[in-house]
Order: C-alpha cells, then structure tokens, then sequence
C-alpha cells in the first residue's frame, strides 16, 4: 500500500534529516518505525502526511507512493483525501473544543455525509468513554481519553492508512495496554498501520514487521517476531534486556555489538 523509496530530507536545506530510507507497508499491516530520539522517525511521517513544509523541510531525494501513486507531491489535504490520517505526537487537540467538536473536525475535508455518519458512530462504538464525554471540553480529558480522543479523529476520515506518532508517550502501563488494544482493533477492522514508537515491546507486540532507524538511516528490517527474539536486536537497537525492561538508548549506541542483519 505505501512505499517509500530511498528518502532523503534536509531541515532549512541545510540539516539532513533522514538519510535514503526505504520502507513498506503492506495493505491491511501493522508496521512498526522504532529508535531513539532524533533518529528520524518524525521526519518520515512528516515526510508521508504532506507537513514537511510546515517545518522548513523538505524531500531532497526519493519517492513515495501510495496505491501505486506518487503523494510526494501533494499538500496535506490531498493525501488526507487519497485515504491517509495522521495522529501526531503530543495529541495536539483543541482543548477548548467538547470531545463532540473535536471528533467532527476530522471529517472537515469529507465530502460524503453519509461516510462521515458512519465514522462517528464507528468511533464512538471503538472507545465508549468517549460516547460518555461528548459535552466534556478536550483539555479536560485524562492523558489516556485525549489519546483516544486524537485516534478517534484520525478516523474520521475513513483511512485507508493510520499513521501513529508516538501514541503510547507519557501513558501508564495500563493505559499503554489499551492503546496496544485499541491498535489490534483498528487493524483487525481493515486498515493499515504505521506506528512510530520508542516502547518497541508495545510495538512489536501487535506489528507483523519493524523497522529500526538511527541517524537517519534503517539499520534494521525484520519479521516483528525475529526482531523480539534476538538478544542483541533487543539489548543494543531496542532498549530492552532479559525481562523486558528498558536501557537507555542513547548510551547503548556506544557500545554496539558488529552487525549481522541485512536491511
């Protein structure tokens, strides 16, 4: 469904960002985008949804295609349109705005009334917590319902392709686990996923592939379930040893082990 081949952005035409990334995901998948901070991550979705410009950036090398067609081109409402929805980092509601009004604004570009009736009640059947607020104002809400708040407008638009920065940040364990939930719910009804994360055990847990990027380049792309399982995927890219507690990534990436993996 989507691919990005060999992507090169640079900030203010001067700051390379992402460095020739390739990248697929597949119709129906759910694909995940790991690594640290600062290692692109956010620059690829940007890249995708049509916002680089926002950001002084832009596509210096590459191609990305969607359904078979280039989107590299177009402005944020027309890949919006062509089928994909963005939720960006940080949720970025409008907290003045009810719970009701803040879901509807994700059907603004929708030319189809009756689509759009059906996305509410779709979302509103997805997470019922917020069928119970829909009078509550957005910057009221709990971490955990602003992000399901931010999903659920995403979804508006009847998406072909979810992109998902960051959706787990600042959450509690539990609440990461309804997130994971509500992801695997989301694909099991049809649409894609590309989800960037830092909890790559969340992550992984309900991707079917990953791809690992630092600096501004892949360095790892595998089965999800290989990427779990190899000790030295898990301690040195991942952040995670035996038991599934976190390193610190930035200090692991001094001591990296020589790689065996081909991107």
């Amino acid at each position: 469904m989507l691919v990005l081949q060999d992507i090169a952005v640079t900030y203010q035409n001067v700051v390379p960002a992402v460095r020739g990334v390739s990248l697929e995901v597949p119709d129906k998948a759910v694909v995940a985008l790991l690594g640290a901070n600062g290692a692109g991550k956010t620059t690829i979705m940007r890249a995708i949804s049509g916002l680089l410009p926002i950001h002084k950036a832009s596509i210096v090398r590459g191609t990305i295609l969607f359904d078979g067609k280039r989107i590299d081109r177009l402005n944020t409402t027309q890949i919006v349109q062509r089928g994909i929805s963005q939720v960006l980092e940080g949720r970025r509601l409008f907290s003045d705005l009810t719970v009701d009004e803040n879901i509807r604004t994700g059907a603004i570009s929708s030319r189809d009334a009756a689509g759009a009736r059906r996305a509410y009640d779709r979302v509103m059947e997805l997470f019922p917590v917020l069928s119970k607020r829909r009078k509550s104002h957005a910057g009221y809400l709990s971490g955990g319902e602003q992000q399901m708040l931010a999903i659920g407008r995403a979804l508006m638009a009847n998406p072909k392709l979810l992109l998902l920065d960051e959706p787990s940040l600042g959450l509690a364990p539990m609440m990461v686990q309804q997130i994971r939930s509500i992801i695997a719910e989301i694909h099991a009804s049809g649409t894609a996923v590309l989800l960037v994360e830092q909890n790559a055990q969340m992550a992984l847990s309900v991707a079917q592939y990953g791809y690992v990027m630092d600096t501004g380049n892949v360095v790892l792309a595998q089965p999800a379930t290989e990427l779990l399982q190899d000790e030295s995927v898990r301690k040195f890219y991942l952040g995670l040893h035996e038991g599934g507690e976190r390193s610190n990534i930035g200090t692991l990436r001094q001591h990296r082990p020589e790689r065996k993996w081909v991107v």
